[in-house]
């Protein structure tokens, strides 16, 4: 990457909006430095635009001074990286034309390193408790196994997560749609400058830059695109955390979703997600189960192990064969057993040594602490 090519980048990066594919393609095929010259000196429209939108283009380059935008970047510890630098995330290519022009970057860590291995966590701003919870214990989770949270730095959900992944002492990135310099929104201030101090703030804005609608949609191809996988945490409908696990989708990355009560708005966009392609996920190891390398598996899942699963299969059968209510005969419990009624009279003689039958004359009885476990066992309690 030579000076006259990052300046060039720079330029573009203040002059074309983020994710504008004819601008791409305006880079891919003429080269960076030949496409800010062509803005910044004037001649005809490059391919694509009307001459009203090329002229309001040339009008923001006009303004541009690259220059002094790395030495305001520098003074504010922040650094921009461009397409073949050695901390340039390869998987952002993977956007094509509507990859950015570079990004600026505050923190220490390098981007790339982080970005391999890297899940996103987003999710609705006027999020639930529940929400909060979950964002913000996977991901504290995710961290503690060694992996990067990734999200928006936004109230909610975004700011859960970020902050799950800070109290485990892990690491996390915070994906702004404004100038790396400038934290929005302001109340989160505090947080985004503790991540930039314990991880990284990345935006693709040069500094100073404000945030608009369409730049929070554009933000979220970057999220989606950096990660491994995006996990949506409370969505509506119109959300745009599920355009960041749509545009996973397309990216041939993983999309999951954590599900919430069937009547609450907030997770009817997710469950829309997880009716299509996505993935339902309800803690970390399921995630890293899907998004990780090989062998990292989630734990077995199943239930509490209950007395009677300890029985050997003969006991259990006898045991099955009592009533849930009052007595039974040895040779009554032998047939509803399958056996010889001195195999059930010993197996029962065992069940009473270990506290799940009691004998009342001739007849036999569940005791009541094995009428719970027997209730639990075929799921009736």
């Amino acid at each position: 990457m030579t000076d006259e090519e990052r300046l060039a980048r720079v330029t573009l990066s203040r002059v074309l909006e983020p994710g504008d594919e004819t601008g791409g393609r305006w880079v891919r095929e003429y080269g960076a430095v030949a496409v800010a010259r062509r803005l910044v000196d004037g001649g005809d429209p490059l391919p694509g635009v009307t001459y009203t939108r090329w002229e309001g283009l040339r009008g923001r380059a006009a303004l541009v001074r690259p220059e002094r935008d790395l030495e305001r970047a520098g003074e504010a510890g922040v650094r921009y990286v461009c397409p073949g630098d050695g901390e340039w995330p390869a998987q952002l290519d993977d956007l094509g034309d509507g990859r950015p022009t570079g990004l600026w970057v505050r923190g220490r860590p390098s981007l790339r390193m982080w970005a391999l291995r890297s899940v996103a966590v987003v999710g609705a701003r006027a999020c639930t408790e529940y929400g909060a919870h979950m964002a913000a214990t996977l991901g504290a989770e995710l961290a503690e196994r060694g992996w990067v949270v990734v999200s928006g730095g936004a109230y909610g959900v975004d700011g859960a997560a970020h902050r799950g992944a800070l109290g485990a002492g892990g690491a996390t990135v915070a994906v702004l749609a404004c100038g790396v310099d400038r934290p929005y929104p302001r109340g989160h201030t505090q947080l985004i400058t503790r991540i930039a101090e314990q991880g990284l703030v990345v935006g693709e804005l040069p500094p100073g830059d404000h945030p608009t609608p369409s730049r929070f949609i554009q933000r979220n191809r970057i999220i989606a695109a950096l990660t491994r996988g995006t996990v949506v945490v409370e969505a509506a409908y119109r959300s745009g955390a599920l355009v960041t696990a749509r545009a996973a989708l397309r990216l041939g990355r993983f999309a999951m979703g954590v599900p919430g009560p069937a009547t609450s708005g907030l997770s009817a966009g997710v469950h829309e997600l997880l009716r299509g392609e996505a993935v339902l996920v309800s803690d970390a190891g399921e995630v890293v189960e899907l998004v990780g390398d090989m062998g990292e598996l989630a734990p077995e899942r199943r239930g509490p192990v209950l007395p009677r699963d300890l029985l050997d299969p003969a006991a259990r059968r006898v045991l099955s064969a009592l009533p849930g209510r009052g007595t039974a005969t040895a040779d009554v419990i032998a047939r509803g057993a399958g056996t010889t009624g001195d195999d059930a009279i010993g197996r029962l003689y065992e069940l009473r040594a270990l506290g799940f039958v009691e004998r009342h004359g001739d007849g036999w009885k569940l005791t009541r602490q094995a009428m719970i476990s027997v209730h639990e066992g075929h799921g009736r309690c």
